[in-house]
């Protein structure tokens, strides 16, 4: 064997585990026996229980507290935190495809 074919097949090994290490982290984060990676951090607030009569200085409270009962606490960071992991585990399994086709190319001369 030619040290272009070794360097193929390595090629294609180290793309073909790049997508199977991007699919199994992607699995964990999905089912939930993982916690991805937070980029996006709710901050943390304490609301009071009774709110004060209703005035335009308090109208950013009522509306957070309309919200807190439409959506649970984190939804949205949570959301657009799956989000981008799922962009960057496309980028990943897109390089991981560039590499193993490298590695064919190579195992082809």
């Amino acid at each position: 064997m030619t040290t272009e074919k070794i360097i193929g097949i390595l090629l294609l090994v180290a793309g073909l585990v790049l997508i199977a290490y991007t699919l199994f982290l992607s699995f964990t984060f999905f089912t939930g026996s993982a916690i991805p990676p937070e980029i996006f951090m709710v901050p943390i607030t304490k609301s009071s229980a009774a709110l004060e009569a209703f005035s335009l200085d308090n109208i950013p409270e009522l509306l957070e507290s309309q919200l807190e009962n439409l959506l649970p606490s984190g939804a949205i960071p949570r959301m657009l935190n799956f989000g981008l992991w799922s962009v960057f585990a496309g980028i990943l399994i897109f390089a991981g495809t560039q590499i193993s086709s490298l590695g064919i190319k190579l195992m082809r001369k």
